[in-house]
């Protein structure tokens, strides 16, 4: 068995044999993170590969996250590499976010991750909505909830359209309008310049705007990666929401998405329930995801649940301090909010 490590050009030129890989373990989305303070590193096997990103804390410690990954099968063969690489940055423990739906194959508990803990709490969404971009566009109109479909056409009637946009700051002025009328956390207006910057240029990524006349009504950014796509980030404004421009700006994103090669298409985050218990309180729910499943719900597709977190942990003492202080942060902005 060979392990190796590969730069951001080796890496590229590996995940051309992984078209069903993940934006997250791109080298976009690394170089994205590095803005963040993240750092990658990579490593290769026979049969598997993993971008894992570091991040430092005090004392020279880090801790390091791998996140939609590894690729390929039978992941056991990197980690040796892995837990000296670990070792040699202080890294006080791993987690690892596998790109799997529930069920998971027995394999990888038993196997694959041998030595690491399952964790329920994860740092991506668990439960999403995925839409199979195969069918013809007559097709997936027809898998949408009927109210759906009209509120698209009734966008389409009264003159709404959609356009690529590269206007960062008007994103972001919606952003600002939704999140308050919400009530969701909000990245800087630089996390959201930056990963445009990365992504739109290398055809990895669109800002699709929805208007009314010359004005801005709402704002969608989507991502693709070979054969698939998500939704990551919208925005709307207060005024003209009975025009239903959100609804003709979905609709487009998965005609981009399509078009430009993409199989599935992730809606990204749904509350972390059973399907059954989802369509019994969602007319009655809007904390949390419970809004935007309400809308997401309407695009057909199928209810996925991800596999949870792995972890593994290189010092002990200094995890549950970790633990610790993170409860506490968790603590100070509930008691904030």
């Amino acid at each position: 068995m060979t392990v190796r490590s590969l730069d951001s050009a080796g890496w590229d030129a590996l995940l051309q044999s992984y078209p069903e890989a993940h934006l997250l373990q791109t080298s976009s989305w690394a170089e994205f993170k590095q803005s963040f303070g993240w750092s990658p590193v990579r490593v290769q096997a026979d049969h598997c590969a993993a971008q894992i990103l570091l991040r430092s804390l005090p004392l020279g410690l880090r801790i390091a996250y791998l996140p939609k990954g590894p690729l390929g099968s039978q992941w056991q063969e990197l980690w040796p590499q892995v837990d000296a690489l670990c070792c040699r940055h202080r890294v006080i423990f791993l987690q690892v976010e596998p790109d799997l739906f529930e069920p998971l194959p027995a394999e990888v508990c038993t196997q694959w991750l041998a030595g690491f803990e399952p964790e329920e709490h994860t740092i991506q969404p668990r439960r999403t909505i995925v839409i199979d971009l195969t069918q013809d566009e007559a097709q997936l109109l027809a898998a949408m909830k009927q109210k759906t479909r009209y509120n698209i056409r009734l966008a389409d009637r009264h003159g709404v359209t959609v356009r690529p946009s590269a206007d960062i700051a008007g994103f972001y002025r919606l952003m600002q309008t939704t999140s308050k009328r919400d009530g969701f956390a909000l990245h800087s207006k630089d996390y959201y310049q930056r990963v445009y910057e990365i992504f739109a240029p290398r055809g990895q990524s669109v800002l699709l705007e929805a208007v009314l006349d010359e004005q801005p009504l709402a704002y969608l950014m989507a991502f693709l990666q070979h054969e698939r796509a998500w939704y990551f980030y919208g925005a709307s404004d207060d005024e003209h929401r009975n025009l239903m421009p959100t609804y003709l700006l979905q609709w487009e994103a998965m005609r981009w998405a399509k078009a430009n090669g993409a199989k599935l298409y992730d809606l990204w985050g749904i509350p972390d329930a059973e399907e059954e218990t989802l369509e019994e309180q969602f007319t009655q729910r809007s904390d949390g995801l419970w809004g935007v499943y309400r809308f997401k719900r309407g695009f057909g597709g199928q209810v996925r649940r991800s596999a949870p977190a792995f972890i593994r942990v290189y010092n002990p003492l200094l995890y549950k301090a970790y633990q610790l202080m993170q409860s506490r942060r968790q603590g100070e902005v509930h008691a904030a909010a």
